[in-house]
């Protein structure tokens, strides 16, 4: 006889199942063959205090190979020697430009400021957005142009983080892998929900004509997801993935620090549409259940839920399945020998900061 519990794990195990065949047919589908395209395009970075990362990441940025592009650094309020260097490597390349934030408007986030006036300094329509904590490929606008096409408003890119040793890092690549495969995979079988600040595209006048971020300036973060979640159709949106397009950046290096990222991320969530709230709620729902509900009925349950140990299996092989070839689709390999692990650690963390992020009624940018 079935229980009610068993019942309500074979439906937790039957929508996982569902939705990682739907990420293997996004990843084992053929893209279509884009043109060439080379549009201008503007690089804009916003820097708090980045003197450090900005020498390595503006010569980078000016060596990109490709025909027209100008690169907007944001000063924004910086207390180190950010402006010297960014005031002389302006003298030297008539293309890097500075836009400072000296004093930040009461009640205005500073991010979503720092970008604003970034993008309203644009010389070009197409703008692409990174962080200063990140490192394209020599061919990174390239890649991007290649789906700028008159069709489209925003392109989606990947940005992974760099591998390093520690069971933190591999959980936080992980973490993030798994957050690409769902929306670069729904964006590719066509519901695009969001999109990462660190390798995003979209046209000067879509942000312009909507008022940039008016709509959610009292939010912590979601300058990028909330954006691309406000403004992104299947028409008009693209992605871009392969080696060339990835824009790496180093991940967090302490759980506490890790802990406040995906808190704030998690907690800009809930101003997503409803049938995307709805969608990613109940994949992240059901993977909680696998574990909290699944694994328990199968262990102390009646041998009638013997059967229940397929589907279980089934979800677990699908999954590395999924991780691998989206991890190569997308152009960093991961590891996918150690997923089981991971995906049991990734349940008790999504249980844990994704309550914490639902209640949270303010959420810190930092500790």
């Amino acid at each position: 006889m079935i229980t009610a519990l068993t019942l309500f794990a074979w439906i937790a195990i039957g929508v996982q199942l569902v939705y990682w065949v739907c990420f293997l047919i996004a990843f084992l589908r053929k893209r279509r063959a884009v043109a060439p395209s080379s549009p201008p395009v503007s690089i804009i970075v916003c820097a708090h205090d980045e003197e450090k990362n900005l020498r390595l990441l503006v010569p980078a940025l000016l060596a990109q190979d490709y025909p027209q592009f100008e690169v907007i650094i944001v000063e924004d309020r910086c207390n180190d020697g950010t402006y010297d260097y960014l005031l002389e490597a302006t003298k030297q390349d008539a293309r890097l430009k500075m836009v400072r934030v000296q004093h930040l408007p009461a009640h205005v986030n500073g991010k979503k400021f720092a970008l604003t006036l970034g993008i309203k300094a644009a010389s070009n329509e197409w703008v692409l957005l990174t962080d200063a904590d990140c490192m394209p490929s020599n061919g990174w606008i390239r890649s991007m142009a290649l789906a700028m096409d008159d069709s489209k408003q925003i392109i989606i890119g990947y940005s992974p983080y760099n591998r390093f040793a520690g069971y933190l890092n591999a959980f936080i690549r992980f973490e993030s892998l798994v957050t690409s495969i769902q929306f670069i995979g729904w964006a590719m079988l066509g519901r695009p929900y969001m999109g990462m600040g660190r390798n995003l595209a979209y046209r000067r006048s879509l942000f312009i004509n909507n008022k940039g971020f008016n709509n959610y300036l009292s939010v912590t973060g979601g300058d990028d997801d909330l954006f691309v979640n406000q403004h992104a159709t299947p028409s008009t949106t693209a992605v871009v993935i392969g080696a060339e397009s990835l824009v790496p950046s180093n991940p967090k290096k302490t759980w506490d620090e890790f802990y406040y990222q995906k808190l704030r991320h998690l907690s800009v969530g809930k101003y997503y549409k409803l049938s995307d709230k709805l969608v990613l709620g109940l994949f992240s729902s059901t993977w909680v259940l696998t574990w909290v509900l699944v694994l328990p009925v199968l262990l102390l349950g009646p041998d009638s839920t013997r059967y229940l140990w397929v589907g279980f299996a089934a979800r677990e092989v699908l999954m590395s399945g999924v991780v691998h070839r989206a991890s190569l689709t997308l152009g960093d390999k991961f590891e996918a020998w150690k997923t089981p692990l991971l995906d049991f650690n990734y349940a008790i963390y999504y249980l844990g900061t994704g309550l914490v992020a639902l209640i949270s009624k303010r959420v810190r940018w930092k500790k």
